[in-house]
């Protein structure tokens, strides 16, 4: 289809009189428009106010989920950091066991006084919460891991090799010959647990331990099969109670029995 001429709008000289009526006046606040054409209507039928406030609502609402949604990946992306990424190299060294708290301020006093926190750090003596069974009643007792030795973190050269081996107290270095080997990052991360911040320090382990296994022989203290002997068969942990295989008449006899009745061997 094609458009003649004829067909198209004939030009005008001047602008019309509907332009003519909406002329635009500035003023001191800007431009506004004068005429008949009136306030633009309201196509939603809804105060403006409404609106605007409830596209405000929705707006704070996404921006609080959106933050809610950032804490939760937060909180799931905690960074632990690790004793393996501390300065220097984590070494284990041998002491007299009983002696291990007595060694470790002895070490402190000599680096100490040959000025060298530079390049020994740290000394730890790993531990650990045990449940243990006295009298009767389940009681949470701290104890070494590794009852003669000393986590040391250090810079290992020939001057703080000395410094630590001569150490009164000191038995030696762990590893081949005279050359002390150096932990791996999952030896330190597996005896000096890493936690979360605000948690309990990193060198303290917690887990429970009975004072008793399975199958373990015990002797009866008490009641009416006192000085007899018996393999345990189960252990009752919230009722501290044993059951106790007793040889009775020759035959085995599930006896039950308190902690506090038994004693080890």
């Amino acid at each position: 289809m094609t458009i003649s001429d004829t067909d198209a709008p004939a030009p005008t000289d001047g602008p019309s009189s509907e332009v003519e009526s909406e002329e635009l006046t500035l003023g001191a606040t800007g431009v506004e428009a004068v005429g008949d054409a009136g306030p633009a209507p309201d196509l939603l039928g809804a105060e403006p106010d409404l609106v605007i406030d409830a596209t405000e609502a929705a707006t704070e609402a996404e921006d609080a989920a959106e933050e809610a949604e950032e804490g939760e990946d937060a909180e799931e992306d905690v960074y632990v950091p690790s004793p393996y990424d501390r300065p220097g190299r984590w070494y284990v060294v041998h002491t007299y066991s009983g002696y291990e708290n007595k060694v470790r301020s002895n070490l402190f006093n000599v680096v100490a006084s040959r000025s060298m926190e530079d390049r020994v750090f740290e000394v730890v003596i790993p531990m650990e919460d045990v449940v243990e069974f006295k009298g009767g009643k389940k009681v949470t007792v701290q104890k070494k891991v590794f009852p003669g030795y000393l986590m040391v973190r250090c810079d290992l050269d020939d001057d703080t090799w000395g410094a630590i081996r001569n150490t009164p107290g000191v038995t030696g270095f762990v590893g081949p010959g005279t050359k002390p080997t150096p932990l791996s990052r999952r030896e330190v991360e597996g005896i000096l647990q890493v936690k979360a911040e605000g948690a309990e320090a990193p060198t303290k382990r917690s887990r429970p331990r009975l004072e008793y296994e399975v199958n373990e022989t015990v002797r009866v203290k008490e009641g009416p099969f006192a000085d007899f002997s018996g393999q345990i068969a189960e252990i009752n942990e919230d009722q501290l109670k044993l059951k106790v295989l007793v040889n009775i008449f020759g035959r085995e006899t599930p006896v039950e029995l308190e902690f506090s009745q038994v004693a080890k061997l």
